[in-house]
Order: structure tokens, then sequence, then C-alpha cells
């Protein structure tokens, strides 16, 4: 057995058997190897932001990771801005790295970096693999440090001679270690605060916002009047009729204070107190008063369902019925485009089961609010800033879950930076709709612009905010992808376009121009 083959018998004896890929040369033995054992799926991008991206969507929906496979330097670089998304998510990713035979890196050829020094900012353990005797133990430890709570980017190098020499073994499958609960005094100190009956909002993160955490905090916030919040900055949450309400947390910092205003107390569940995104002249950067008192329930690495189920029981609550979103779906309509009408009608129209993937950037801001009365359905959101992740994310979640329709939603200067997602989404047969709103510039931009107070932007800085001229034409950019795509121009039309893309057996693409 040679390295490489130790290597991918160890990612599937513990369990990856998914891998998001863009090779090169000094991964060509991996991929020889990847032939030989067919139970590992290869996920094939033309972009390595796309893989990068895939795996955290993958993550995030299966609650273990994948791995991906990048060339060398420049490929990790590729992908790093959606390992900071995934790094800033908490999930697991075990990151493969080729590097060259380690007789060959003193050469200096063109392709030489310092992968290491690449990949530490964004990766929780980080190794090379220099003899094939090393990588299948190499390998185990990687994933432990991956699936270590809260859940993180592990990176192993291999150097190709460590991949195509024999003596390689694979390693047993390993102890993947779990979450500790919070201190007794902690899940007191929240009791004693929910019994106060001050205005106290729970902030809940990761496995808190799906299933029996969510469940927990339900029926907490039933019996106490407390409000569930997520972050902006949201990994996934279960949403929908019938679930519990949870509140996203505004992305603008006056509409974060003004959110927070009344609370004396906020209780975190493995999130950090909400602060604004950027600092701005004059303006302080936390969106909670001063008078509110702030107590951790359970840090991110901690136990955060455990937590809410064991508050749950303190506070004899563990019966109690849980909050239930009871909002109405908004109606159909007709008629010219409009934000509010786009999100209206996807209220409307969302299947039960779908997983929603949301950088709709600016012209997005309406729909969770329209969507809050939909069937139960997951939701996904850009955790790190890093744009350019809804089509990859999209893409790893759809893989996850293939028995599920996936809504992904871009806006054309974001989708822009990853848009090859579209030719896997096409090669794969993914069950993902995407829609990009397409208003023809970065109107994030020119809002954070007049923000400032500095006055209107000048020729030159509206040029850097313009992305027309020339337009994009999404429909051709998405035929060209094999994937189907339709212009739409009316509310009438997106409806149509929108059935006809969740009733569809692989991708489709709708672009509404704005």
């Amino acid at each position: 057995m040679n390295g490489a083959e130790s290597l991918i018998r160890t990612l599937l004896a513990a369990g990856l058997d998914t891998c998001f890929t863009n090779p090169g040369t000094s991964e060509i033995h991996i991929v020889a190897a990847l032939d030989r054992i067919p139970e590992m799926r290869c996920v094939l991008s033309l972009f390595e932001g796309v893989a990068t991206g895939a795996a955290d969507g993958y993550a995030r929906m299966m609650e273990k990771p994948a791995c991906t496979l990048l060339h060398l330097g420049p490929g990790l670089c590729n992908g790093l801005a959606n390992l900071h998304n995934a790094s800033r998510a908490q999930v697991p990713i075990v990151n493969l790295v080729g590097q060259h035979a380690t007789y060959h890196q003193e050469l200096e050829t063109p392709l030489a970096s310092d992968i290491e020094g690449i990949a530490r900012p964004y990766s929780k353990w980080l190794r090379t693999s220099s003899a094939a005797t090393d990588v299948g133990r190499d390998a185990a430890e990687a994933i432990v440090a991956a699936r270590t709570p809260p859940g993180q980017i592990s990176t192993l190098v291999i150097a190709a001679d460590a991949a195509w020499s024999e003596g390689g073994s694979s390693a047993a499958p390993p102890r993947i270690p779990q979450p500790s609960m919070p201190d007794t005094k902690a899940i007191e100190q929240a009791a004693v605060m929910l019994r106060s009956r001050l205005r106290t909002a729970i902030l809940l993160a990761g496995d808190a916002l799906y299933g029996t955490g969510l469940a927990a905090a339900g029926r907490i916030a039933a019996a106490t009047g407390a409000q569930l919040f997520a972050p902006y900055p949201v990994t996934r949450i279960e949403r929908g009729a019938g679930l519990p309400p949870v509140e996203r947390i505004a992305y603008v910092l006056e509409q974060g204070a003004e959110q927070f205003k009344e609370f004396r107390q906020m209780i975190l569940a493995g999130a950090p107190a909400p602060i604004a995104y950027f600092a701005y002249p004059g303006k302080n950067s936390a969106f909670l008063p001063a008078e509110c008192d702030v107590h951790t329930l359970a840090e991110a690495n901690e136990d955060r369902t455990g937590a809410l189920l064991s508050l749950a029981e303190a506070l004899s609550v563990r019966g109690q019925q849980a909050l239930a979103e009871q909002a109405p779906r908004p109606a159909l309509s007709d008629g010219e485009l409009s934000l509010g009408g786009i999100a209206s009608t996807v209220g409307a129209l969302l299947p039960e089961n779908v997983i929603v993937v949301d950088e709709s950037m600016t012209s997005g801001r309406g729909l969770m609010a329209a969507t809050k009365g939909a069937p139960p359905h997951d939701w996904l959101g850009n955790t790190g800033g890093s744009i350019g992740i809804a089509m990859p994310l999209a893409v790893g979640a759809a893989v996850a879950c293939p028995g599920r329709q996936v809504l992904c939603l871009t806006a054309d200067g974001s989708g822009m930076y990853t848009p090859q997602a579209l030719w896997t989404m096409a090669r794969e047969g993914l069950n993902v709709t995407t829609v990009v709103f397409a208003n023809r510039s970065y109107a994030v931009l020119k809002r954070e612009f007049s923000y400032l107070g500095i006055g209107e932007p000048g020729e030159r800085a509206a040029q850097m905010f313009d992305i027309g001229g020339p337009d994009i034409d999404w429909v051709q950019l998405g035929k060209s992808m094999g994937v189907p795509a339709a212009r739409v121009t009316s509310l009438g039309e997106f409806a149509k376009a929108l059935r006809d893309g969740f009733s569809a057996k692989g991708p489709t693409l709708i672009e509404i121009p704005l």
C-alpha cells in the first residue's frame, strides 16, 4: 500500500466519503488512489474557492467533515476566502494539500511556496507528511482535530513522494472527542436570570439553532418569556411554521441596537455577544445597551444542546410546549418586479424541507421575514463576510442532502466570484435553483459610503460600485455552464420560474434584473 492509498482508506474508515477537489500534478498519485478506491465520492470544481465553499456547505448539513484536495500553495491560496468563511462557521473540514516531492522542494521551482505559512491562519491543526509511513497516522489525527468541538479546519500537506512511495498503512477509525458540558454554575445562573422576569434575550449558535437544541430553547422561551436570537452570520438555522421563532440579528448597527434597546439580560448559548461588522467614526460598535447583563451559558466548544436541556430541566419546563412560529404565508401577486414582491413570492412557494442558501446581500433583506410562515426549512448564511460563498455552499449542501431541494440566493456582484460552481451543479446533476439578483452594482458599498457621513460618492468612487457596462448576462453564463436559465421581468414570471426550478431534477438559474 502506498501513502496515497493509506490516506484514502483512513479517511473512509473514519466516515469521510466525499472529496471536493481541484487537483494538480503533485496530487496525481492521490487521484490514482481515488480511482482505485471508488467508495470516496469525488466532486470536481473548476476553482478551489468552489471546493472549499462546498466542503463548508457539506459540513453544515452533515455535521461531519468532507475533505478537499488542492494543488500546492497556489491552489490553497485560491481556496482561502471560503476557508475563512468556514473557519468562522466553525465547521469541520479536512483540507488536503499536495506538496512537491521532498527532494524537489529545495530546487525553488515556479510553484514553490510556503504552504504551511499560507494554511496556518485558517488551520487549527497543521502538519506535513513527508513519508508514506506517516500518512495514515497523520490523516487520522487530522480527522480528530477537525471534529474537535465545535468543529474546525485541519490541513494535511502531503509530499508527492510520501503519496507514491510504498510502506503506507491505513489507521484505525479514531476516537472522536465529544463536547464537554458547561459548569453547573453557568446553568444555575442562567436559570436565576430567567426567573427574574427581566427582559431577556437568548443568543443561540451552532446546533442550538436546529433539532433538539432549538426545541429545548423554544420550551425555555415559552415558559419564561425570553426571546430567541441568531447571529447575523448564521451557520445554519432550522425555521418555518411550527418551529420556535428565532430572530436574526440585524446587519446594520443602528438596527441591531434598536433590536436590543429594551433587553436587560442576554444569555449566550455558544455565540459571542453581538457587535458591528465594522467600526464607524463616532459610533459604538456594541449592539447591547450598557446596562444589559451578559452571561455565558455555554462556550462554542461546549455542549450547547446539553446545556439548554439542562437549563430546561432546572426551570422545570422539560414537558413545556415550545414556542411555535405562527406567521401566515404571504399571498402570490403579479405585476412589476419589486424586492417586497420577490420576497413574498419566495415565501409563498418555498417547499417543505428546502435548504436556503442566502447571500442575496442588499436585495434580500426582506426574505427572512417573508418566509417565517413557510414549511420547515434550513437557512444557511455567509459567516465570514468573504463574498462568493452562496453557489459553492449550495453545491456542498446539495451533495450532502441529495433528496432535498436547495434554493441559492445570490447577487450578481458576489456571484461573479465563484460562477464556476454552476458547472459543478450541472456536472453532478444537483437539485439547486439559483436566483441571481442582478442590480448591476455593489449596492452594499453604496450604502456603506453614505453611512460614513462623507457626502455623495464622486465619479471615480461611483464607478467602483458600478458593475454594469457591460452588463453580465447570467442567462447566457448559466447556459454555457450547462444550467438551464431564464430571465424574468414580472412577479408572475418569477413565480413560474421558481416553481419550475423546484420541480426540476437538476440545476436551474433565474436572473432577476433590478
